[in-house]
């Protein structure tokens, strides 16, 4: 071998090393970038899952709650339990005597903890006339300043706790009365303006509603437009044209839809803003092109021997296309209907503009009623004011991850499932 083909066989090599270190480069960064930002959601989004408690003995006194002794639901509900809370607190610190002090003693726990006692009572009207041991909810102040994320260090007059209340909490933690437990309340509960009082339940279920309608429309007809166009539509300059505008469609902004379904489905049917059902149909819009697309991949993918396999045993066309092409393409259109449905799942957008960011408390008990969506309810927490939204945000965005890992592995499931091999 000549000089000249060794030297050329020795740059092809050293080309194709740059190649593979340049690649492994690109996967490494990737793979770097995704750690670390799953790392920061990770590290702002634990704290809240977990919140402070002070454990207090609280005296349930019959003269404050049902002075006649009724046991009337309407009379003990209406009692004044932020009081016997704040009572309970001025019982572990009798110095604070003032008006003004035990005010500010009162107001480092949650104005949560007077409804969850009210409840608790209403349970067990049994309880009214005793002291009883009750966990209370702390502020989200409070519980930050625990956290050590309350700003201690800076003069009292920028922060939100005084030192007299930093010194209650302090206190209160070093009599073992405080506690740190998980935040089921994120988890069960609707939206609020106090940090520590809200929760994705609401979201969880109107994304649950909306994806239940967007699914329920773009995956039929998804289905039945891929195997028209790819089975039984004549190839012409119709289909050709409709072929191209379904491609574009799918490049479309998402905006662009949520414009759509505000002036139609809004404007001109009148289904109910902030709905989940006028959600899913602008999400149907955004998702068919997807499932149009990949499930004529699909179709097209099944070798012509089982279409020839099936005619020439006598099958109708129809009877091909659903007995023998469609469930080996299954596999295929699913994975294409999970994909639009997870890009449907992240969308704000849309959402948006059909009045999904209205501020919900009640969890939606159908696609009628009222309702917001994870993606939006990031976008709502992200906006507020209160710093102990920020953790909150970055744990609504590790349930809305929970809920894409699932979707993806129902799809690899499904898949699974319905593969078949030949």
């Amino acid at each position: 071998m000549s000089d000249v083909r060794v030297a050329l066989l020795r740059k092809r090599y050293a080309a194709e090393r740059r190649f593979r270190r340049l690649g492994g480069a690109a996967v490494g960064t990737a793979i770097a970038a995704l750690v670390m930002l799953l790392a920061s959601i990770l590290w702002r989004g634990l704290p809240a899952f977990f919140e402070h408690r002070v454990r207090l003995e609280v005296k349930l006194e019959e003269a404050a709650i049902d002075p006649d002794g009724t046991r009337d639901p309407l009379r003990i509900g209406e009692a004044n339990y932020a009081g016997l809370l704040r009572d309970a607190l001025v019982t572990q610190f009798p110095e604070a005597s003032g008006r003004r002090e035990k005010r500010a003693l009162g107001s480092i726990v949650s104005l949560g903890a007077a409804y969850d006692l009210r409840d608790r009572v209403l349970a067990d009207p049994g309880l009214i006339g005793r002291a009883i041991s009750f966990e209370a909810l702390l502020s989200d102040e409070a519980d930050l300043a625990l956290r050590g994320e309350g700003g201690r260090d800076a003069p009292e007059d920028e922060r939100a706790l005084s030192d007299a209340q930093l010194g209650w909490l302090d206190a209160l933690a070093a009599r073992g009365l405080v506690q740190r437990s998980f935040a089921l309340r994120l988890l069960t509960s609707g939206d609020s303006r106090e940090p520590e009082l809200a929760g994705v339940w609401s979201a969880v279920v109107g994304s649950f509603w909306t994806l239940l309608t967007t699914l329920a429309l773009s995956f039929p007809l998804g289905v039945a437009a891929a195997i028209y166009l790819e089975e039984l539509a004549p190839k012409n300059r119709w289909t050709h044209w409709l072929e191209i505008n379904i491609n574009n469609l799918a490049a479309v902004p998402s905006i662009v839809f949520g414009l759509l379904g505000l002036a139609i489905f809004l404007g001109f049917f009148g289904i109910p803003r902030s709905a989940p059902l006028a959600g899913g149909m602008v999400l149907a819009l955004m998702t068919l092109p997807t499932v149009i697309i990949a499930g004529r991949a699909s179709i097209r993918a099944v070798p012509p021997s089982i279409r020839e396999a099936a005619l020439a045993v006598g099958a109708s066309q129809l009877q091909c296309v659903f007995h023998h092409v469609l469930p080996l393409a299954m596999p295929g259109v699913l994975t294409g209907t999970i994909l639009g449905m997870a890009r449907a799942l992240g969308e704000t957008a849309p959402l948006l503009m059909i009045g999904m960011v209205a501020f919900i408390v009640d969890v939606p008990s159908g696609p009628l009623e009222p309702s917001t969506a994870l993606p939006v309810q990031v976008y709502l927490w992200a906006d507020s004011p209160e710093r102990a939204f920020v953790a909150r945000t970055s744990a609504a965005i590790i349930v809305l991850l929970a809920f894409l890992v699932l979707m993806n592995l129902s799809a690899v499931l499904l898949r699974n499932r319905f593969e078949r091999r030949w």
